[in-house]
C-alpha cells in the first residue's frame, strides 16, 4: 500500500486518564482491551453512529481490529483500533472512539489515549521496542506532538518512539 492511500487520522487525546473517567462523576474504569470478533462487527456500522468501515479493517488478514471495553462489561465497546503489526514497529491503521465518546456529550474521557498506549504495549510485545506509527491529519500534528510526544517525522507520518511509548504504557497499564 502506498503513502497516498493511507488514512489520516484525525482522534483527539481528550485527556490522558489512568483508564477511562466518566466525565460527569470523574469515576475511573478499568479496561481491557481484546480482538473484535465476527458477531460484533455487525453492529459498528455508520447506521449506529460508527464513522468508518470496520469491516473493510477487519478483512484484511494483516490488520487486527480491537476493542476497548470496561472490565466486567464485555458487550459495551468503548472504542475501536486497527493495528498492523511490522517488522520493527506497529502501524496505527485506524482508531475510533464509540459514537457515545464523541464531542461535548461523551460519556467517558481516555479512550483514545487508552488505545494508542495499547498500540505501544503490543509493539514492546511483538519486538518493535514501543514504536508505533500512523499518519495524521495537517491540523493535529501538533496535538499529537503536545499529547503523545510523538515525533513529526514529516509529511503526515507521526512516530512514537520508545521513551514516549513507557509513559502511555505506565499511564494506562499498571502491570
Amino acid at each position: 500500500m502506498n503513502e497516498v492511500s493511507k488514512i489520516e487520522l484525525d482522534f483527539i487525546i481528550d485527556k490522558l486518564t489512568n483508564s477511562i473517567e466518566n466525565v460527569k462523576t470523574g469515576d475511573s474504569f478499568p479496561t481491557e482491551i481484546s480482538l473484535l470478533n465476527s458477531v460484533e462487527l455487525k453492529l459498528i456500522i455508520k447506521k449506529n453512529g460508527w464513522n468508518f468501515n470496520w469491516n473493510k479493517e477487519f478483512q484484511q488478514p494483516e490488520k487486527d481490529v480491537y476493542k476497548l471495553t470496561i472490565v466486567g462489561n464485555p458487550n459495551i465497546i468503548q472504542g475501536l483500533i486497527c493495528l498492523e503489526v511490522k517488522k520493527d514497529h506497529v502501524y496505527m491503521h485506524l482508531i475510533e472512539s464509540a459514537p457515545f465518546n464523541v464531542g461535548k456529550s461523551k460519556v467517558y474521557l481516555g479512550i483514545p489515549g487508552n488505545l494508542v498506549a495499547f498500540a505501544c504495549k503490543l509493539s514492546f510485545q511483538r519486538g518493535g521496542e514501543g514504536y508505533i506509527s500512523f499518519i495524521a491529519k495537517t491540523k493535529l500534528i501538533d496535538h499529537y506532538i503536545d499529547t503523545l510526544d510523538a515525533i513529526h517525522f514529516g509529511g503526515h507520518l507521526m512516530v512514537i518512539t520508545t521513551e514516549s511509548a513507557l509513559k502511555l504504557i505506565g499511564k494506562y497499564f499498571k502491570t
